[in-house]
């Protein structure tokens, strides 16, 4: 019994969900054009359940490139009123159109002349007819077995404030980079931001030996430094190749007088590059994709500059 109550409000939240579709119509391209308009910001205000409600499609809105605050309407006819400004937006969300502390609002913000766009269950309410923009947000029944209880309409509410805020967030070309920049502790922030200059290893941390060495030096570089690789650069600095422990192994078993070599002649050539100035996620990718686990940081004329290690990118939280 327990078990399919539960199904049963789920079943019918999505059903009110489902049934927004029908509703986005001329009137919701209203609220976003008039959002793109304004100059200042979006104050959303809601009374209790509907109150929750508005708080995170504040949060969203400004998380996506719209700037918005929460209004508590009680609070706003005791003074936070001086939060609106002539240049902002309102977005009132409730459910039966009559909630009194909104509702005292009103009056206040038509004599800023703020246009007031309106999600209600109730579009022949006293609040859907003093608003500028109305967006039927009603639903056929609450998910509680006595109808009461904002269960249904609070989630078709947040359901039309996530679609105002990704129509907003693609109406202004709002970028995976826009996103990040306002998420710089966060996963996407660190994929999108980090780059290869921000982890890397430079100076006398970077394995290097020239074409030259012996394959005696060019393993005890490789291991002092502790990456498994050495760069090889010729007479100029610029990377020719690069010797691996992997080199090493197949050295071992393939030739006898190995330590005779130079190398030169054991170095695996055109090696996997990065700039500095790539993304530590495109380091990654390239790792990944290569199946090696360090890359050499090379300048516009191909002198190693440092090295990364897939370890580093992923104590930096790229992944």
């Amino acid at each position: 019994m327990v078990l399919e109550r539960a199904r049963e409000v789920i079943r019918k939240e999505a059903q009110a969900i489902a049934g927004l579709e029908k509703k986005i119509n001329k009137e919701f391209e209203r609220a976003v054009e008039t959002i793109l308009k304004c100059k200042g910001r979006v104050i959303v205000t809601g009374m209790g359940k509907s109150g929750i409600v508005a708080r995170k499609i504040a949060a969203t809105l400004t998380s996506t490139g719209t700037s918005a605050i929460f209004l508590h309407p009680a609070e706003g006819i005791h003074g936070d009123l001086g939060l609106v400004r002539r240049d902002d937006v309102v977005l009132a969300i409730t459910k039966s159109g009559e909630t009194d502390e909104v509702f005292q609002l009103f009056p206040l913000f038509k004599r800023l002349g703020v246009p007031i766009i309106t999600f209600t269950g109730n579009t022949a309410s006293q609040l859907a007819d003093k608003s500028d923009v109305v967006i039927d947000v009603s639903v056929e029944e609450e998910a509680c077995g006595n109808d009461l209880i904002p269960t249904s309409s609070t989630t078709a509410a947040l359901v039309m404030g996530d679609a105002l805020a990704i129509a907003l967030l693609e109406e202004r070309h709002f970028s995976p980079e826009d996103f990040a920049l306002l998420h710089p502790g966060g996963n996407l922030g660190r994929k999108l931001l980090l780059r290869v200059a921000e982890v890397m290893h430079t100076g006398d941390e970077i394995p290097m030996i020239s074409e030259d060495t012996n394959i005696k030096d060019a393993i005890l570089e490789m291991t002092s430094k502790r990456f498994g690789v050495t760069s090889v650069v010729n007479k100029k600095g610029e990377l020719i190749g690069i010797f691996t422990d992997g080199d090493l192994r197949r050295l071992i078993e393939k030739t006898a007088n190995f330590f005779d070599l130079k190398a030169k002649e054991a170095m695996t050539t055109n090696p996997k590059v990065i700039s500095e100035n790539a993304l530590a996620a495109r380091a990654l990718n390239l790792m990944e994709f290569f199946n090696i686990t360090c890359l050499i940081i090379v300048n516009g004329e191909r002198k190693p500059i440092g090295i990364v290690h897939l370890h580093d990118l992923l104590k930096a939280g790229v992944v």
